[in-house]
């Protein structure tokens, strides 16, 4: 009996002992960080560009920028021959560039969980106002060559990804359309292996592109790289430690940038009308002297490539092809035009000397204006470009454009190409005629004499 007792206590204390333990708590699931999936194809975009505003950026793009760009004989005479004035409108543009960019970064890194990421965008306008780097954004320039490569490798692999993606669906929608008419079982076999294949293949290229990494990765990446080029944009313009002047007016002396006027960031909060990125966009409003302002740039731009095309081959060029350039021209070119060949209807066109000279003459206003009638075109093109592609092709700026040209000085330069093609044009129907009529005389005395 005193054994069952003593077992009994046992037990007792044993059960006891077992309700006083308290269960661990559970561990913390870890949370799968979101891939950034088909917003690879936009966030390639963006590194491209970024590429593509470093590669412009460069030693040797600034030098030719310096040295070449700005003193091209076009821009020197219907854009401006200021050279500070120049530069100003490059740097604007490549800070506006960098604006658009970064309000597209903006919107990845708010979805980010990294609270610092997802206050990109007022870190990014205090570091362009005012200079400060609290997280260290800025990199320096082996980690930023660095960066390149491997943005650079992100976005050739996503652009593959993509045709790879583009080719499975139309492989699927290919056995669609054979399930639907029923075809051989081999050849729906065929297909469907050759789907299995370029499954794996998708799925091998969306590891290795930007398809499956995270948003904290891959927006990291698109901060650190454009804090990086603003940086580089101040440094090779001298905006901070080295003031660049900039002025808004095409023929007025060059005037320190509104940003520079007052040295201590304290002192720039208190004057400072517009913000960085403010002030440089109005830099590029046109003013109302040039085409731009007009509308009339890119139309200046094709008409200007039409008349060269004329230029070059007068002989081939019919009646009614001069009649569509005519319509082509605006009310002002038309005045100044009739201006020009006043009392010279009916004339004739056949002095060699004077077609020679007129053509040396055309020549030389071309060689300066269709530089820029073709870098306009070339400019809007690539603007529709980037809507459908990854990257940009060329440095084109609009300061190596029509865009900024003076309206007057143009025209000016277009009425003048419009008299000397009228002459050439002219003298080649003239001479035609004549090489005509004097075989037709030829052939004519041939078979008078063989009558005879």
């Amino acid at each position: 009996m005193a054994l069952e007792t003593l077992l009994i206590k046992v037990k007792t204390a044993i059960s006891s002992s077992f309700d006083v333990v308290r269960p661990s708590a559970p561990k913390p699931k870890l949370l799968k960080k979101t891939n950034v999936g088909v917003l690879a194809f936009e966030i390639a975009g963006l590194m491209s560009k970024l590429l593509h505003l470093w590669q412009a950026l460069s030693d040797k793009n600034t030098a030719r920028l310096r040295n070449e760009s700005i003193s091209l004989e076009g821009v020197q005479k219907i854009v401006s021959n200021d050279e500070a004035f120049l530069l100003g409108l490059a740097c604007a543009e490549l800070v506006e560039n960098l604006r658009l960019v970064a309000k597209s970064v903006s919107r990845i890194t708010k979805k980010c969980d990294d609270p610092n990421i997802r206050r990109f965008e007022p870190l990014f306008d205090e570091f362009a106002n005012w200079g400060p780097d609290p997280h260290g954004w800025v990199l320096s320039l082996k980690e930023m060559e660095a960066r390149v490569k491997k943005m650079d490798r992100y976005v050739t692999v996503t652009a593959t990804l993509y045709r790879e993606m583009d080719e499975l669906s139309v492989m699927e929608s290919g056995l669609s359309k054979s399930l639907k008419c029923k075809e051989k079982e081999s050849t729906i076999c065929d297909l469907q292996q050759k789907i299995f294949w370029q499954r794996q293949e998708v799925k091998y290229m969306k590891d290795r592109s930007l398809w499956n990494r995270s948003f904290d990765t891959v927006a990291a990446m698109l901060v650190r790289s454009t804090f990086t080029v603003l940086a580089r944009i101040k440094h090779v313009f001298g905006i901070g430690q080295f003031p660049l002047s900039l002025t808004r007016s095409l023929s007025a002396s060059a005037a320190v940038h509104p940003l520079m006027k007052s040295s201590k960031p304290e002192e720039k909060s208190k004057d400072l009308g517009d913000g960085f990125f403010e002030t440089n966009s109005k830099l590029l409003k046109p003013p109302e002297t040039t085409l731009s302002s007009a509308a009339l740039a890119l139309h200046y731009a094709n008409l200007i490539v039409v008349i060269e095309k004329m230029i070059k081959s007068p002989q081939l060029v019919g009646v009614d092809a001069r009649d569509d350039l005519y319509a082509m021209l605006p009310i002002s070119i038309r005045s100044l035009l009739r201006a020009r060949l006043k009392g010279s209807v009916g004339f004739s066109a056949s002095d060699p000397a004077l077609a020679g000279e007129w053509r040396e003459a055309l020549g030389r206003i071309l060689g300066w204006l269709s530089p820029l009638a073709h870098n306009m075109i070339k400019w809007q093109s690539e603007r529709s470009f980037e809507q459908q592609n990854l990257v940009p092709k060329t440095n084109v700026l609009l300061l190596q454009t029509l865009f900024f040209a003076n309206k007057e000085k143009t025209e000016a330069a277009i009425a003048e190409l419009l008299v000397g093609l009228n002459y050439i044009w002219r003298f080649e129907r003239e001479m035609t005629a004549k090489a005509l009529f004097e075989s037709a005389n030829f052939n004519g005395i041939l078979n008078v004499k063989k009558s005879s």
